[in-house]
């Protein structure tokens, strides 16, 4: 990715990406047994816990959005990552419900409020097609390191003792802190950086519409959140459905596991090109909604083969469902980027970005209650909410490029004082 070794900013920001990326997944492979056998937990209590912190991690998302507009997405990126770090190291700590709960809530919370101050830092400093572009690399990072981190953390499981368990999270919080140090002093190192980030101060800025009442930004945020909800396909979903209602081995989760990953590294920065366009973004979630719908049916029909037929059919659903993830990602953050009002990045990107919070939060128990809970049905109905959603998403979009045409204009215009601002960046400046 020589565009990322020439870009400063993305350079900090993949460093950093690169850093919580590992920790977490190092985190994902142990955190259910620590917190079950290191913190003496019973599974549900762990899961309510869990609920519970990510409504507190929805709200973040939202408010992270005021604060990188009021505060400055750089400063709001740097220390909300810093204090997610603290967070995880407090796992350490925890010793009963109470405390874990909390410390649940603050590692939910400042995740929130790092992931809405990236996306602002992106939508106020990179220009049209670059943003998402830049967006799609950062992604393939986050999905490559956490692979890595899985694959780490393998080291904990096979001695699977408290202390390995508990030395794991510890080096998850520390990992976490040090993806900040490439974050100092940005605002010193990229010239123009701090008036870009403080341009939502001006006056012009505070008269930017919320994004509450931009109708046409909020329908976006829902569809895309309801076609997020696909996340517990892979979390959740296929994990139990593979395990519990195929013939197939259970060590086939690992493996596609393994082709979502390296599908996502492949194809993520090719799916997003041209995504800056608003009819191309809703046709890119379009298709990814019925390509979650024949990975659906196709997840389904395993569950009625024999072992190697149903290994080969999970297959295909993994490349079907990876090759959604690719479309409706890229088609959704071009969506975000483009439908919003630059004076107020940080709100609409906020807006956004708790959708999603929502939908990671909600996805698991949507997953369940339908495909695993009725079979062939659940995951038919999964699957015609999938492609529904995508059709109405690229209605929308349609919609908002026809009346973007109509006035002539782009879609709140940068005023002058935000356009000074704007320092030469390379290839964002070329559109």
């Amino acid at each position: 990715m020589p565009e990322l070794l020439r870009d400063p900013l993305e350079r900090a920001l993949a460093s950093a990406v690169a850093a919580m990326s590992l920790s977490r997944g190092m985190f994902f492979a142990v955190s259910a047994l620590y917190f079950t056998r290191g913190v003496g937990l019973s599974p549900a209590v762990v899961g309510i816990g869990l609920t519970l912190a990510g409504g507190v991690g929805v709200l973040a998302s939202y408010v992270g959005g005021r604060l990188s507009d009021r505060w400055g997405a750089d400063r709001l990126q740097q220390w909300a990552l810093a204090a997610n770090g603290a967070s995880l190291l407090a796992y350490s700590l925890a010793g009963d419900v109470v405390s874990f709960v909390l410390v649940a809530a603050c590692v939910s919370a400042t995740r929130g409020l790092q992931s809405t101050a990236q996306m602002t830092m992106l939508a106020r400093w990179y220009v049209g097609p670059e943003r998402v572009a830049v967006r799609a690399r950062l992604r393939v990072v986050m999905n490559v390191l956490i692979g890595i981190g899985t694959l780490l953390a393998g080291l904990a499981l096979m001695a699977d003792t408290t202390m390995a368990y508990r030395l794991t999270v510890v080096l998850v919080g520390a990992i976490t802190i040090l993806g900040t140090v490439p974050l100092i002093g940005l605002r010193r190192r990229v010239a123009g950086l701090a008036a870009r980030m403080d341009a939502s101060g001006s006056a012009e800025a505070s008269r930017g519409r919320s994004p509450l009442r931009d109708r046409t930004y909020v329908a976006s945020t829902v569809l895309n959140a309801v076609l997020a909800v696909h996340f517990g396909l892979t979390t959740v979903g296929v994990p139990l459905w593979v395990a519990d209602h195929t013939d197939a081995p259970t060590i086939v989760v690992s493996a596609l596991l393994l082709v979502n990953t390296a599908y996502v590294a492949l194809f993520q920065v090719r799916a997003s090109r041209g995504t800056q366009n608003l009819r191309t973004a809703g046709r890119s979630v379009r298709r990814a909604g019925l390509l979650l719908l024949t990975a659906c049916l196709l997840f389904a029909l395993a569950g009625h083969l024999g072992a190697a037929a149903a290994i080969a059919v999970l297959f295909l659903a993994a490349l079907a469902s990876s090759a959604a993830e690719t479309q409706g990602e890229a088609g959704g953050w071009g969506m975000a980027f483009e439908l919003a009002d630059p004076t107020r990045a940080g709100a609409y990107q906020g807006l956004s970005q708790t959708g999603n919070a929502l939908a990671l939060m909600l996805g698991p128990a949507v997953v369940t209650t339908t495909a695993i809970d009725h079979g062939t049905p659940g995951w038919i109905a999964l699957g015609t909410l999938f492609a529904a959603t995508g059709t109405a998403t690229a209605v929308v979009a349609n919609h908002a490029a026809t009346h973007r045409d109509q006035r002539n204009t782009p879609v709140g215009p940068l005023p002058p004082e935000l356009d000074a601002t704007v320092a030469p960046r390379g290839r964002g400046d070329q559109n």
